[in-house]
């Protein structure tokens, strides 16, 4: 199956070199370009790509404004957001507005297709050191109340643990035991009884109640 992605970033050498990149994967198809965040938003409704690949600083619309409105009105639509913001504002920002992944762009060349991939399936990607980041900003004082809900189970505060550990699916399903599918059912179980939406707010969780204590 081939995965359509759509590039937006308003350096058109820029995404000249990603489209052959992506193009070059035997699995991948770039099917359309954006200069800005209006044009991402307008094609992503128009040729409904499985992932959107999206930069931030952008005309018009920035990205994360497009992620935003993609990741509500675009369901079936991934958004890997590739910048060179490496903060942990920026992070946050994407997580909150529905980003599946973040890659830095001076790691395009060795980690884009493997994030690609994985969102794709349906997990989040995140480059290595921004679960520290993460935790960083909590330890700042960056962090939101645990949300009341209902109570985990036992494997369900473990796939929560590892989630917001930045472990992916398969891995998590390596160490439980369990299928990737299955992590996934976990997952949105678990948002649907704490009242959560973002990966963000799962790390804040798991940190406000101990559970990342020893990751």
């Amino acid at each position: 199956m081939t995965i359509t992605v759509l590039l937006a970033d308003d350096h058109a050498m820029l995404r000249a070199g990603l489209k052959a990149l992506i193009n070059a994967e035997r699995d991948m198809q770039v099917v359309g370009e954006a200069a800005n965040g209006e044009e991402a938003v307008q094609l992503t409704d128009q040729l409904r790509p499985d992932v959107v690949v999206m930069d931030i600083s952008m005309p018009v619309k920035d990205g994360l404004q497009a992620t935003a409105e993609i990741s509500a009105t675009a369901s079936q639509t991934r958004v890997l957001v590739l910048t060179m913001h490496a903060e942990e504002q920026y992070l946050l920002k994407v997580l909150e507005a529905g980003g599946s992944g973040y890659v830095l762009k001076h790691s395009a060349d060795t980690e884009l297709m493997e994030a690609i991939r994985t969102v794709h399936r349906g997990e989040a990607y995140l480059y290595p050191s921004a679960t520290r980041l993460l935790l960083e900003a909590y330890q700042k004082g960056d962090r939101a109340h645990a949300p009341a809900g209902g109570t985990l189970s036992e494997r369900e505060a473990e796939v929560l643990r590892l989630t917001a550990a930045g472990y992916s699916n398969s891995e998590i399903g390596g160490q439980l035991y369990l299928s990737p599918k299955t992590v996934d059912t976990y997952r949105q179980r678990i948002m649907e009884k704490l009242g959560l939406h973002h990966r963000a707010e799962l790390v804040r969780y798991a940190l406000d109640t101990g559970l990342l204590r020893g990751t």
